[in-house]
């Protein structure tokens, strides 16, 4: 990684940005302008907790508008900026990752596909609840971001599927500094969790590529 955390991003995000242009380009040559400039691209970014997913999928996000789509048509509207998701706001609690992964490929990424009505559930941490339900226009590209977004189900659902990986000490700061204490008596567990998830779906088999954030 870079000794310059902004530069690593914005180096990070060219790269995303990259692999986004050249799977819109492939679409677009197979594909009437009309039908190419209306199907919204699709990111996952997954990793460990700490690795820099957050951080990554908001960078893009605020880069998208002006350099994701120059193989957009001539003529066509200008691309609408990301709608982002991150599953830190799904999780059913901290034993809730793969129903989190199994909600966003039922629920958000197949409907996003198909044709269908996409949305996502908020789950409340104060409540340990259910929350309200959040619809996602199929117009903007999408970028789903955390922990279980890359799995057999989603990785199929979409156009570039990003892993972000860090040093464990690293990361393991990164995210007990960031939840203020909030996640120190669960970050094992979590952990445990993890590397289920990691058994079970072998995700960086699914990645189109791996960014090092340190």
């Amino acid at each position: 990684m870079s000794s310059d955390p902004e530069a690593f991003v914005r180096d990070a995000v060219q790269r995303v940005l990259s692999g986004v242009r050249d799977r819109a380009a492939a679409r677009c040559a197979g594909a009437a302008p009309v039908q190419a400039s209306v199907r919204p691209v699709v990111v996952l970014i997954d990793g460990p907790s700490g690795a820099g997913k957050s951080t990554l999928a908001t960078a893009l996000a605020a880069a998208w508008p002006a350099s994701a789509d120059s193989a957009r048509p001539a003529g066509t509207a200008a691309p609408a900026s990301p709608t982002v998701v991150r599953l830190d706001d799904i999780y059913p609690g901290w034993d809730g990752l793969e129903q989190a992964s199994d909600h966003i490929e039922a629920e958000l990424l197949r409907p996003f596909r198909d044709g269908g009505v996409p949305r996502w559930r908020r789950h409340d941490w104060v409540a340990d609840a259910p929350a309200e339900w959040h619809g996602v226009a199929r117009a903007h590209p999408l970028i789903v971001e955390g922990c279980g977004a890359l799995t057999r189900g989603t990785a199929p659902l979409a156009d570039l599927r990003v892993w972000v990986t860090a040093d464990d000490a690293v990361r393991k700061r990164r995210a007990l500094a960031r939840d203020n204490g909030g996640f120190d008596a669960h970050w094992e567990g979590w952990q445990r969790q993890f590397e289920r998830f990691l058994a079970r779906e072998r995700p960086l088999e699914l990645a189109d590529f791996v960014i090092d954030a340190g």
